[in-house]
């Protein structure tokens, strides 16, 4: 008959928690807890300031190809009523080139302006995207 062992072999397997192990279990993860905390908070400290700090946004809201070389882009922008906002539009051929990009200048006295602008192109276009704002 087959006996059943009551442990592992002794030293087989490391040593058994004992108290200085399950210590420094605790540290760890105290450690971690706090370093994942300080991470989240410097993620969304860089956040905020990233986006408080931007005066000038903006988002194509549509778009039409006109011709093989011109699109018509219709740009939504936020910005101070004293500030002159300047916005790169760009354009992209079927393959995924780019056929078009240029700055508009929104320089109306309103915080909010809503436009369509005509974009030159080399080729056929089959989008349109806006690169970003900024203070101009």
């Amino acid at each position: 008959m087959a006996t059943v062992r009551d442990g592992v072999p002794e030293g087989r397997y490391g040593r058994t928690g004992t108290d200085a192990d399950a210590r420094t279990d605790r540290r760890l993860k105290i450690t971690g807890l706090v370093l994942g905390v300080l991470l989240l908070a410097f993620v969304g400290w860089a956040g905020v300031s990233y986006i408080s700090g931007q005066k000038v946004t903006g988002e194509v809201t549509g778009f039409t190809v006109t011709s093989e070389t011109e699109v018509s882009v219709n740009i939504a922008v936020r910005k101070p009523a004293s500030v002159t906002g300047v916005c790169t539009v760009r354009s992209q051929a079927a393959d995924g080139l780019e056929v078009g990009r240029a700055e508009f200048r929104f320089e109306e006295d309103s915080d909010s302006v809503h436009r369509s602008v005509v974009l030159k192109t080399t080729e056929l276009a089959t989008s349109a995207e806006l690169m970003g704002c900024a203070e101009g």
